[in-house]
């Protein structure tokens, strides 16, 4: 993208969670970074990643987009990426993630409070389609990281109204961006070109509040 280099990345020494994925280094940086991670059954090449990904990166932030290791070293690679985002970035951190991406960054925040500065939930899986008797929030009493919810309007894993319920779980500061009819995948025909930007631009207003 223009004004913006993005670098392949990876980082896979003996005896920890490999991190891999692609690193965007804004032209002009505000000094802060976010590692961004995707969903079940996709990886980091996720066209809604690359969108989120590269609004960020134009707006001055430094974005890790990487794969998740394997189910049960996803929470072990993401917490390296952070530590090796870190080595980079000298302001805030922030961690996102779409659906199942999502769910293990918030996990991972709940279980290490202060390990990020912000969290970027994108479509998180409230629950199994079809199946709101099955929530996952267990871990939502125990976070206490700032957390930006982005959710479509029909998404199938959680209403709107599901989650505004269930962020009162949450102790720490919290905000939902609604996206009009958008299901899951969240990008739309309509709104493919603006996604990117308006999540950023609601991020950047809820980091810095």
């Amino acid at each position: 993208m223009p004004g913006a280099n993005v670098q392949r990345f990876e980082d896979a020494p003996a005896g920890v969670a490999p991190v891999r994925g692609d690193l965007h280094v804004p032209a002009k940086s505000s000094g802060d970074g976010l590692v961004l991670t995707h969903g079940a059954g996709a990886n980091c090449q996720a066209p809604l990643l690359v969108a989120v990904a590269n609004a960020f990166c134009e707006s001055g932030v430094a974005v890790l987009r990487c794969d998740l290791p394997f189910r049960e070293l996803d929470q072990q690679g993401l917490r390296r990426a952070v530590e090796l985002l870190r080595e980079q970035i000298r302001g805030r951190i922030f961690l996102g993630g779409h659906s199942y991406g999502g769910r293990q960054t918030s996990m991972l925040a709940a279980a290490e409070p202060g390990l990020v500065d912000a969290l970027l939930l994108l479509s998180y899986p409230l629950h199994p389609p079809k199946k709101p008797e099955q929530p996952r929030t267990a871990h939502f009493a125990k976070l206490r990281t700032p957390a930006l919810f982005v959710h479509g309007s029909r998404d199938g894993f959680g209403t709107l109204d599901e989650l505004q319920t269930a962020l009162k779980l949450i102790p720490a500061r919290t905000q939902l961006l609604s996206v009009e009819s958008a299901g899951h995948e969240l990008s739309t025909p309509r709104n493919r070109a603006t996604l990117g930007p308006a999540i950023a631009s609601a991020f950047a207003l809820f980091a810095a509040a």
